[in-house]
């Protein structure tokens, strides 16, 4: 958002213009969450923008453009966005804004187009590392589909014989939108997926306390497995994709604790690997890239939580009753008049993208493991003309998510022997 507000404000030859436009985005029906009266949109700030953040009580501009970047959409996409009025014109064409926008879209393609090569931590063992990572575009995936960008995909496929792609948050999320709405959109397909977990984060959904996840506790564990299990099962079953667990190391994990979660892997079908990639780097890794490799030669054809041609409500209750797990969704009176009105204009054909909480293969951040017997709540429906998709909100979830209150950046240094410190 602040790429975008920046962008604009070149576009801009002062700030009258600026307001002018950014009160016509935030009329138009962009992707904005209200916030309390005293937080400020920081790309706003920056701009000296506050009263107009005030004014408005808005948030950032944020997914929607930057999603149209990610699935690589092109300009026209600009002509999409926001809420369709009666007649069927997108809010940007009715307003006046779809050129400006598209302006702004295409300072960022002149710019950002190509993803950027970048290093991770595993070059402090360059004997061992030798692979390129892309970084280009990064929606959330509890509020959007939270995937890189299409370009991204295709120039890794490119460049090696095994290109890794990472879908944020749990499966019920990252993976669930990378495979029913990015993969449509690509026209591409993975030859395996991993799932990734710790033994503490099972703990923790197994009804450890946080400031105990360093001890063993077989029982916390044991409970905490089927919410591993349940992604798995949705891996293999609902997309027909072999599967691979990686458990990421800590050396608080006990002997006990390893044996328990490769038990439950293995009867599940799903071999599971645990890396010391933090320690060692690459050669940390190996035995999970060697599996995943023998795992890649598995043939298998990719399937769908859902049709993509069904309602809405019958998309939604796919991803509820198949991926969650749960026994479907009701819908508030908002959400009831959202559908009707988004249908009832012919609108059809397009991913659903549901926003929910990343705690929770429910709606509910406080239903831990695998849970049972629930239902989600849908406050309300939202048309992305310009993403190509729909939004069904859920639960209590923030549309702006929170970052931590205080910025990593703070704890990054340099020592007094030019040793780079505070990275992790």
């Amino acid at each position: 958002s602040a790429v975008i507000l920046a962008m604009i404000k070149q576009q801009m030859e002062n700030k009258e213009a600026l307001e002018k436009l950014l009160a016509e985005l935030v009329e138009s029906g962009l992707d904005i969450e209200p916030l309390g009266e005293k937080k400020y949109t920081l790309a706003a700030m920056e701009l000296g923008l506050m009263e107009f953040a005030k004014k408005h009580n808005c948030s950032a501009i944020s997914c929607e453009c930057w999603t149209m970047f990610a699935k690589n959409l092109g300009l026209g996409a600009c002509f999409m966005l926001g809420d369709l009025n009666d007649r069927g014109i997108p809010a940007a064409c009715e307003n006046d804004i779809h050129a400006a926008i598209a302006s702004v879209m295409a300072t960022a393609a002149a710019r950002y187009a190509s993803p950027s090569f970048v290093a991770d931590l595993t070059i402090r063992h360059p004997e061992n590392d030798n692979a390129e990572l892309l970084w280009h575009c990064g929606p959330f995936a509890n509020i959007a589909h939270g995937c890189n960008s299409v370009r991204a995909t295709y120039t890794a496929m490119t460049l090696a014989d095994y290109a890794v792609t990472e879908a944020g948050f749990g499966a019920d999320l990252g993976a669930e939108k990378f495979l029913d709405t990015k993969c449509r959109v690509a026209g591409i397909q993975p030859d395996c997926i991993v799932v990734v977990a710790t033994v503490k984060a099972l703990k923790l959904h197994g009804g450890a306390d946080k400031s105990n996840l360093s001890e063993e506790n077989l029982s916390a564990l044991k409970a905490g497995l089927p919410n591993l299990l349940k992604h798995v099962e949705n891996m293999k079953k609902v997309y027909s994709k072999p599967v691979v667990v990686a458990m990421n190391r800590f050396a608080t994990d006990t002997p006990a604790e390893i044996e328990a979660v490769l038990s439950a892997c293995d009867e599940a079908g799903a071999p599971a690997v645990f890396t010391d990639v933090f320690l060692k780097g690459g050669e940390g890794g190996r035995a999970l890239a060697e599996k995943v490799v023998w795992m890649c030669e598995k043939p298998s054809r990719l399937t769908y939580a859902y049709d993509l041609e069904a309602d809405i409500k019958t998309k939604i209750n796919d991803v509820v009753t198949k991926i969650y797990g749960g026994e479907g969704a009701d819908y508030t009176e908002e959400a009831e008049r959202a559908i009707a009105d988004i249908e009832g204009k012919g609108i059809k054909g397009l991913p659903v993208i549901i926003a929910k909480t990343q705690y929770s293969l429910s709606d509910d951040p406080k239903k831990l493991a695998r849970p049972q017997g629930f239902r989600i709540t849908v406050r309300n429906v939202v048309y992305k003309g310009g993403a190509g998709f729909i939004v069904a909100i859920a639960g209590d979830i923030n549309l702006m998510p929170g970052l931590g209150k205080v910025p990593a950046a703070e704890h990054i240094d340099i020592d007094g022997d030019g040793k780079i410190i505070g990275l992790s």
